[in-house]
């Protein structure tokens, strides 16, 4: 058995029934095996060892009041996971879906993500099992102080910065900033993701939309390519995949889906401005479901109970570029299969880990061009960063100047990525290894540096 081989069996042995984080550490550990060879001292250090556990679990409860004066209890979450360059920093999530092993993989994912940006933050992650869903106002306000009653002993704004993530969006945000600014008597900025009024950052809510467009049009251009009059299929229906649409269509591509927990609708004559500004309005307002689309759009079609990468499997939709952009493991050996049978020869990842690993296998078997998550989605947290800056600064930077930083953080992450992965044996175009590699290398070396802590 190889070195890193023993790593993830001891980690799997440390870490029964956290599934996804053991999915998470095999694939990066596993592309990290040429670095093994070229680097005896980070095996000597145990650095390999080191990463895979966090600097710090918290767990608590969160005790909290419905509108009908029952009291509810929930548990939260936050994994400090390493901070060899810089401070912790990661979202929060709101889902019932949340527990230990989720938060500790998309942690750990982190770490090497924030170390692809090149700014200095490291990787952290947190959340809870509370679903905002269905939620009033009043109720998730509540929540929000109860979960930051909490949390606020282990953040700040050089020691830990959480973002949004999935359930947690500008209303959650403003709730748990409001309160931490009111326990800690200070306006710093120990959360992103704020509104424009209080200290955010313009284009943060389309950053990782933005981005994992920006990272498929590097891949694209690889082969001499770009977004005009490609057919994409996105999955999701909230911020990122609003956005993605969003640059798509600023491209001269052509959407063609959204998909939320209830279904997925399909518009092959294409999602336009005026169409996806009603799916804006939809999720972001009025917090509806994805299904009224098609009440409103009579050329479309609603899929109950599926993905959109179900839709394509099952109907033979062509595409060209896949945009998966709602959750982990969304896409399986058999839906990867059906997007490269049905024309698609670019994926690039809005969500983290949507790809289960046999599904990746297939990408890179059949030389499609894969941006994985930690390399895809990396814009969310850049623009996180900047907000950052912006905030220790006390200067606000315009829309134009955001995003000119976030193309050139992506151009970066891309570049980076091909450089690692050739440097190392790779293939150029094995975007896996390369931003594995690359995000490791600068967090190994500043662990390297500190010695053993």
């Amino acid at each position: 058995m190889s070195y890193l081989k023993e790593v993830i069996a001891k980690t799997e042995e440390k870490n029964p029934a956290q599934p996804e984080f053991i999915q998470a550490v095999e694939e990066v550990l596993l592309s990290l095996e040429s670095t093994v060879a070229k680097h005896p001292e980070f095996v000597s250090a145990a650095i390999y060892d080191r990463i895979v556990e966090p600097d710090r679990q918290l767990m608590f409860r969160v005790p909290w009041v419905d509108d009908s004066g029952k009291v509810q209890v929930n548990r939260g979450f936050r994994i400090q996971f390493n901070n060899a360059i810089g401070p912790y920093k990661g979202g929060l999530r709101f889902h019932p879906s949340v527990n230990l092993g989720i938060i500790k993989f998309l942690g750990f994912e982190q770490i090497f993500k924030n170390s692809l940006t090149t700014l200095p933050m490291g990787g952290g992650k947190g959340g809870s099992d509370f679903d905002p869903k269905g939620k009033s106002d009043g109720e998730v306000m509540r929540f929000c102080y109860s979960f930051m009653r909490e949390l606020f002993r282990h953040v700040g704004p050089d020691t830990d910065v959480p973002a949004g993530d999935i359930g947690v969006g500008g209303r959650e945000i403003g709730y748990l900033f409001g309160y931490y600014k009111k326990v800690v008597n200070e306006h710093t900025g120990v959360l992103t993701g704020k509104g424009r009024e209080y200290g955010g950052s313009l284009i943060r809510p389309e950053a990782t939309g933005y981005g994992a467009v920006y990272f498929a049009a590097e891949m694209l251009a690889t082969r001499n390519e770009t977004f005009e009059n490609k057919i994409v299929a996105i999955s999701g229906a909230g911020n990122v995949a609003q956005y993605a649409a969003e640059k798509v269509l600023d491209l001269g591509g052509k959407p063609v889906s959204f998909c939320d927990s209830t279904g997925t609708i399909l518009d092959l004559g294409g999602i336009t401005r005026e169409k996806l500004a009603f799916v804006m309005d939809l999720k972001n307002n009025r917090r509806g479901r994805i299904k009224e689309y098609v009440d409103k759009y009579k050329g479309a079609q609603y899929f109950e109970g599926k993905s959109i990468w179900d839709v394509i499997r099952d109907e033979g939709i062509k595409v060209h570029v896949a945009l998966p952009s709602a959750t982990q493991n969304e896409i399986d050996e058999k839906h990867a299969a059906a997007l490269i049978k049905n024309g698609c020869y670019c994926v690039s990842e809005g969500a983290n880990m949507p790809s289960v690993p046999k599904a990746v296998d297939l990408y890179l078997e059949h030389k499609i061009l894969y941006g994985p998550g930690k390399a895809a989605n990396a814009g969310g947290v850049s623009v996180s960063g900047l907000e950052m800056s912006q905030n220790s600064l006390r200067l606000s930077w315009s829309r134009d100047e955001v995003d000119n930083y976030l193309k050139r953080i992506m151009n970066d992450i891309h570049t980076s990525s091909r450089a690692a992965a050739s440097a190392y044996g790779f293939d150029k175009d094995n975007y896996v290894a390369g931003a594995n590699i690359a995000g490791f290398l600068k967090v190994a070396k500043a662990m390297l540096a500190y010695g053993v802590i």
